[in-house]
């Protein structure tokens, strides 16, 4: 969600999704998330984590984290349910974006509008997701100012690595 943040900040038309079937966020131990479904609101997550333990949601960042996230959407929302067309798709985890081709598999082809899906897998962190989102700008900069990302997301990718020491993979889908 951070560079959901980042990237709305810097103008960019930016939607943020889930692929699992809920939303789990950590709880009071291992064993013990926190399950909500997709599209409950933000602030309610927020107020329920407070009600069930503000020290404890305070100490690990949740409750900053909801804070932020409340600031760019209402709820969180579901990939597979999303139809909107994307020229980009960024995913920060390998088993997402595996989720994401397998859904865009499944979908009909009928505009054959090619969609960049790109992974940059990072651990699921503040520090990490503080540290990917203006990598993430930058990215998605250099792959709009490109006359056709087609024909140079190589480029843009190997220059990206390089930059920043980070693996990113890619592959295009089509709507």
């Amino acid at each position: 969600m951070e560079a959901h943040r980042v990237l709305k900040e810097h103008n960019f038309n930016v939607c943020s999704y889930g692929v699992g079937g809920h939303v789990k966020l950590p709880g009071p131990g291992p064993k013990q998330p926190n399950v909500y479904d997709f599209g409950t609101r933000y602030d309610f997550i927020f107020n329920d984590l407070k009600s069930k333990d503000e020290a404890l949601y305070t100490r690990n960042g949740l409750l900053t984290m909801l804070q932020r996230n409340m600031a760019v959407k209402a709820a969180p929302e579901k990939w597979q349910y999303c139809r909107e067309v994307f020229d980009a798709v960024v995913c920060f985890e390998e088993k997402v974006m595996q989720q994401v081709i397998e859904d865009m598999a499944g979908r009909p082809q009928i505009l054959m509008k090619p969609v960049l899906v790109i992974n940059i897998d990072v651990k699921d962190n503040h520090e990490e997701a503080a540290k990917v989102a203006p990598q993430t700008l930058q990215l998605c900069q250099m792959l709009e100012a490109a006359d056709s990302w087609e024909g140079a997301v190589d480029e843009v990718m190997a220059h990206f690595e390089l930059e920043h020491q980070r693996r990113a993979t890619y592959t295009i889908c089509y709507y």
